[in-house]
This record gives C-alpha cells, structure tokens and sequence, in this order.
C-alpha cells in the first residue's frame, strides 16, 4: 500500500503561482510514475502533468509552459508548481501513483483545492 497526501492548495489571484506537494508514504519514483489531475465540478478528472522514473515529462496543452512537475527522492515527494494561473485551472487537485510493473496498481491521494479568482 502507498498513501499520498497533497498539500500547497489555496485560493491565488490570476497571474499568481502555488507550489503543490504529495508526499508519498514510501520510496516508489523508481517503479510509479507519479501524475497529477485536476477535477472541476460537472468534469471529469484530467491529468495535468506525469513523470515517469526514467525523468520523462508529460503536460497537457493547456497547462503546458506553465506549470512544472518535478520530485524529491529523498523527500519522496514530487511537486507541481504553477505559474501565470488563471481562472479556469480552478479544481480540485489529485495526486496519482501508476505502476511501470502492473498497470492495475495506482494509488490516488485525497486531493487538493485550488482556486483562483480576483
């Protein structure tokens, strides 16, 4: 078992930035790749940014540019930060762990709101 726990949501004016974090219970970035996905109300669940234990990114296109994915091992905690927010990247904010060895092993955390508004 892996537990996730997000955290660095919050409320940011357009144009701002916030930093999110997910702390994994365990070392796993060699064998998950570790994404975030973000959910507004009436959506479904998207992913925003992945990276894989070989160092490869993945961005969708609305957010590429703008925001980063990177981790910590020795922190086990991978990070997305997000720049030049707008309105529209208001959500709620999930953490996702997928295993390169069994596709079916994917753990999620509890989520994270960000909302952005003047």
């Amino acid at each position: 078992q892996v537990q996730l726990v997000e955290s660095g949501g919050g409320l940011v004016q357009p144009g701002g930035s916030l930093r999110l974090s997910c702390a994994a219970s365990r070392s796993i970035f060699s064998i998950y790749t570790m994404g975030w996905y973000r959910q507004a109300p009436g959506n479904q669940r998207d992913l925003v940014a992945a990276l894989t234990p070989g160092g490869h990114t993945n961005y969708a296109d609305s957010v590429q540019g703008r925001f980063t994915i990177s981790r910590d091992n020795a922190k086990n905690t991978v990070y997305l930060q997000m720049n030049s927010l707008k309105p529209e990247d208001t959500a709620v904010y999930y953490c996702n762990a997928k295993s390169i060895v069994l596709s079916s092993r994917e753990y999620w955390g509890q989520g994270t709101q960000v909302t952005v508004s003047s």
